[in-house]
């Protein structure tokens, strides 16, 4: 740090030696231009005519050779005047690099709270939670309003809905009220599904119009209106509320707010299915043509799932949002791929990564239907656990799966699982 300050005041001390020269310079090239002065229109009409005779008679005594040299130095001064300020733009270039260095350091101080001291061995831990933003309700003030009547501290569960979904909606919102859950809201993508909610008692918002969105809302299929939620989700954080996203193929057997941890930016569900696969592991890459160094160690883990995840109002939050929606609006590719690179890929030349703290929701309580189809149905002390939701994303026939999972976690039908492949049959 020391070293940086001395270097910027060196910088500021160029910077003033700089000007003093420009100055000086200038001052003596209109010293010589006017000699006596831009406020000569002052002096008696007398001695502004003597001036006047006085300047031209001096005039006529110079001979070619002062002026030619007059000249000469005239344009060495204003080439070395042009050269001075090209070196005095450099050094304030470099000056506002150095201050934006330092302003994001003490942003940084700003953010975290004091500096300290590093403790002992084994005591030190790093912040893992971000500050949430400021409110601003001018974004959206009729959302805000109703946000105030729906979320329960400051968060809520949201999901997105056309009228392609409507048999899965019934099943949503049906045991999401089951539960007991109050603080939750649908936004409908078009009118038929805005009207279903309001004629079924279900919490519900419905955008201005934008056909940017309108158009995907209408007519997109599962994956095309997914990745709306990533536009649709940020007035919801700029309010300041914490949402908790969900995919409408899902069953909530529990109340999930009952289970978060809330201590990381983007929490989520996972596409993992053990341990392995949900939390990460060493995978081993063999290149026998390496010889020695054949074995190479690389670090795997399941994309985390965007279909259902806890989302908190903070600026790696946003800045999330904004990236996935930028890319998924230049290129023609999934929102959950894209979203997972985002959230992973680390900075490296020609990209800043995104500096958001991620957690990964356990998988036997937030269930994949992988896992359960897979493992836990063929499980007889696993069939004893109950999930708090379980989303159907690994299945095509999502309708008579969650029916089949309402069946077998709320009615206690045993068999309920058994007639459906593991996978599915294209």
């Amino acid at each position: 740090m020391a070293g940086r300050r001395e270097k910027v005041q060196s910088i500021r001390g160029s910077r003033i030696a700089i000007a003093i020269v420009i100055g000086v310079l200038v001052g003596c090239v209109f010293a010589f231009l006017f000699p006596h002065g831009f406020f000569s229109s002052n002096l008696p009409i007398q001695d502004r005519q003597l001036v006047k005779k006085n300047f031209q008679a001096g005039s006529s005594c110079e001979s070619p050779e002062r002026v030619n040299m007059l000249k000469s130095d005239i344009a060495s001064l204003t080439e070395k005047n042009a050269e001075l300020q090209k070196q005095v733009r450099q050094l304030t270039a470099k000056l506002r690099l150095a201050e934006q260095g330092k302003d994001q350091a003490q942003k940084q101080v700003m953010v975290l709270g004091e500096q300290h001291k590093v403790g002992p061995f084994g005591t030190v831990k790093a912040l893992r939670t971000n500050p949430t933003v400021v409110p601003d309700e001018s974004v959206n003030p009729r959302l805000a309003k109703i946000l105030e009547e729906v979320a329960v501290g400051k968060e809520l569960i949201v999901a997105l809905a056309n009228s392609n979904v409507k048999s899965m909606l019934e099943v949503w919102s049906t045991n999401i009220k089951r539960v007991g859950i109050t603080n939750y809201l649908v936004v409908a993508l078009d009118d038929q599904t805005a009207e279903y909610c309001k004629t079924n008692d279900i919490p519900v918002y419905q955008r201005d119009p934008d056909e940017g969105i309108d158009s995907i809302a209408r007519k997109g299929g599962n994956h095309a209106v997914s990745g709306l939620k990533f536009r649709v989700l940020r007035e919801f954080l700029q309010l300041d509320y914490s949402v908790l996203l969900s995919d409408i193929d899902i069953v909530f057997l529990q109340n999930p707010f009952e289970y978060l941890y809330r201590d990381s930016d983007v929490e989520s569900m996972t596409d993992g299915h053990n341990n392995m696969t949900a939390y990460g592991y060493n995978d081993v890459f063999d290149e026998p043509a390496m010889g020695w160094a054949r074995y190479a160690h690389t670090m795997r883990i399941w994309v985390f799932n965007s279909g259902f995840f806890y989302i908190r109002p903070t600026i790696p939050s946003i800045e999330l949002l904004d990236r996935v929606a930028d890319r998924l609006a230049k290129e023609k590719a999934w929102d959950q791929a894209v979203f997972n690179e985002e959230l992973f890929f680390p900075s490296h030349p020609g990209y800043y990564g995104l500096h958001a703290s991620k957690r990964v929701m356990d998988f036997y309580l937030f269930m994949n239907s992988k896992v359960l189809f897979k493992t836990v149905r063929k499980d007889a002390n696993l069939k004893k656990l109950k999930p708090v939701v379980v989303h159907v994303n690994y299945h095509p026939d999502k309708f008579p799966r969650m029916l089949a999972i309402v069946e077998f976690y709320v009615n206690g039908k045993q068999d309920a699982l058994d007639g459906f492949p593991v996978g599915s049959d294209w």
